[in-house]
C-alpha cells in the first residue's frame, strides 16, 4: 500500500515537473516572450542641410515601447525625440530636427544615437533593446551653378543645347528642368564640373521654359535660368476622310498582326486601335530606348547634317496633327513625328552620323525600324523599311546602308519615315537636316564655352 501511494507522488511529481517545463517553454516561445530586438531604419551616413528633418523609423514584431534620439555636435549632446508610449505600436516613424538652442553652427559633422526598446516579457520583463549610432555630414550650402553658353533660341518641336558649370564637394545630381515637367540629364563636358545637354520642346507643348537644377547629397538645390529665346510654331492640322478599301485591307492586314486588335470585327475600332493603343505602345518603346545619355566625360561632339535618302521628296511633315473622320463623324487622331521622304522604290537608307544602333527589328505601326544613338542623348529612327542591314549593338560609320526604304507598318506607299528624337523627346528633323542650324546652335555653342572654360583656367 505504501508502495503505491510512493509511486502516486512521484507520477505527481514528475506530471508537475511536466507541467512546468511545458509552460516554460510555451512562455519562452510566446509573442510575451519573442526575443527579437526592434529595427531601426536610417542610412549609414546622412548629409543634412539642418533645414529639412532626418527620418528614422523604427519596426517591431510585437511593438514599440520607448525610444530616445540623440544629437551630438561634437561639444554638446542635445536629447532631440524621447517618447515612452502609451500604446505601443509595431512602426513609429521620427522626425529628427535641429535642436532650438545651444547647437554648434560652425561644425560640419555630427552624430545621432538611436535607442528602442518592445513590449516583449523577455530579458527579465524589460523588454528587447537596439541601438544605431550614425554619422552625419552637416552641408549647408547650395552647388555652385552657372550657364556658359547655349543657343540663341528654341522653337516649338525643335532642339537647344545648353552648356554649364555645377560644382559641389557633394554633389549629387545635375540637370536641365522644363516647365513641362521633362528633366534632361546633362553629359559631363570638357573638363571636370562642367555639363552639356541637349534639350527640347515637345510639340504638343504651347509654352516653354527650362533651367538648371543642380543637388547634393544634403539635398540643398540651386536653380538657374536657361536665356533662350522662345519661338512659337504654328503646325499643320489635317482632316482625314478613312476611305472602306482602306479600313478592310492594310488596316484589316495589320489588325491581325496584333493581340489587342486581331479579334475585333468593327473596322473603325480596329482603326482606332491601332492608331491610338498601338502606336502609344509602339512609341512606348521609342522614348524608352531614346532617353539614355552617357555618364563618361566627352571633350568634344560634332554631328554632320542628316541626308538618309538621296534625292528624297517630303511626302508628310513633321509635328501634322491629324484628325480622322468616316462619314462625317472623328474616330481617332493622333501626330506625325516625323519627316516622310520617299525617292524610287526600295531606295538606299543611309546614315549620315556614325553611332550605336540601339533597336532594329519589327515596331508595330513602325513597321522594321533600325533606331541608332548618335550621342549626347540624339537618336534617330527608320521606319516602313523593307529590309535591314544592321542588327542591334552594331556601330555605323556615316554613309553606311543600313536599310532600305519599304511600306511595313502603317504605311501605304513606299516611303521613309525619319525621326529625331533627344532624350526621347521627338524633334524637328528639317534642323538637324540644316547645316547653318547646326553651325549656330551646336558647332558654335562648344566653341563658345570651351574658350569659356579655357579662360576660367579650370
Amino acid at each position: 500500500m505504501r508502495r503505491k501511494k510512493s509511486n502516486l507522488g512521484v507520477t505527481l511529481l514528475l506530471a508537475v515537473f511536466i507541467a512546468i517545463i511545458g509552460g516554460a517553454v510555451y512562455l519562452a516561445n510566446s509573442p510575451m516572450f519573442e526575443r527579437n530586438a526592434p529595427k531601426i531604419v536610417v542610412p549609414e551616413a546622412i548629409y543634412w542641410n539642418l533645414k529639412r528633418p532626418i527620418g528614422v523609423k523604427l519596426t517591431d514584431d510585437t511593438g514599440i515601447r520607448a525610444y530616445r534620439v540623440v544629437l551630438h555636435d561634437g561639444r554638446n549632446e542635445f536629447v532631440v525625440a524621447e517618447e515612452r508610449l502609451e500604446t505601443p505600436s509595431k512602426e513609429v516613424d521620427i522626425e529628427v530636427t535641429l535642436p532650438r538652442a545651444g547647437w554648434n553652427r560652425r561644425t560640419t559633422s555630427a552624430t545621432m544615437t538611436i535607442e528602442a526598446t518592445d513590449i516583449s516579457n523577455w530579458n527579465m520583463l524589460k523588454g528587447n533593446g537596439a541601438s544605431k549610432r550614425v554619422r552625419i555630414t552637416i552641408d549647408a550650402i547650395r552647388p555652385s551653378a552657372y550657364v556658359i553658353a547655349n543657343s540663341y533660341k528654341i522653337t516649338q518641336g525643335g532642339s537647344a543645347l545648353v552648356v554649364f558649370s555645377a560644382k559641389d564637394e557633394n554633389l549629387k545630381e545635375v540637370a536641365v528642368h522644363t516647365g513641362s515637367g521633362k528633366i534632361f540629364k546633362a553629359e559631363p563636358f570638357y573638363k571636370e564640373g562642367y555639363y552639356a545637354a541637349l534639350i527640347a520642346w515637345p510639340v504638343t507643348e504651347k509654352r516653354f521654359r527650362a533651367w538648371v537644377e543642380a543637388s547634393d547629397l544634403a539635398d540643398n538645390v540651386t536653380k538657374v535660368h536657361v536665356p533662350l529665346y522662345v519661338e512659337s510654331r504654328r503646325y499643320r492640322r489635317s482632316n482625314i476622310t478613312l476611305k472602306d478599301r482602306f479600313l478592310n485591307g492594310k488596316i484589316a492586314d495589320l489588325a491581325s498582326q496584333f493581340d489587342e486588335s486581331a479579334n475585333v470585327a468593327d473596322p473603325l475600332e480596329r482603326f482606332r486601335i491601332i492608331n491610338e493603343d498601338i502606336r502609344n505602345k509602339n512609341e512606348a518603346l521609342i522614348h524608352r530606348l531614346s532617353s539614355k545619355v552617357s555618364d563618361r566625360l566627352i571633350r568634344g561632339w560634332s554631328i554632320k547634317p542628316f541626308y538618309p535618302l538621296k534625292n528624297g521628296k517630303k511626302v508628310a511633315s513633321f509635328g501634322d496633327h491629324r484628325f480622322y473622320y468616316y462619314q462625317g463623324k472623328k474616330v481617332s487622331e493622333s501626330y506625325h513625328l516625323g519627316l516622310d521622304l520617299a525617292s524610287v522604290k526600295m531606295a538606299d537608307i543611309k546614315a549620315s552620323n556614325p553611332g550605336k544602333v540601339v533597336f532594329a527589328g519589327y515596331n508595330g505601326i513602325y513597321g522594321n525600324m533600325p533606331m541608332i544613338d548618335h550621342g549626347l542623348g540624339l537618336y534617330t529612327l527608320y521606319g516602313h523599311c523593307s529590309t535591314l542591314y544592321v542588327g542591334e549593338g552594331d556601330e555605323v560609320r556615316r554613309n553606311d546602308v543600313i536599310a532600305k526604304t519599304g511600306k511595313t507598318g502603317l504605311a501605304l506607299g513606299d516611303h521613309l519615315h525619319f525621326g529625331v528624337l533627344v532624350q526621347g523627346v521627338e524633334v524637328r528633323p528639317v534642323e538637324w537636316m540644316d547645316a547653318h542650324w547646326i553651325r549656330d546652335n551646336i558647332t558654335n555653342v562648344f566653341k563658345a564655352a570651351k574658350k569659356m572654360i579655357d579662360r576660367r583656367g579650370h
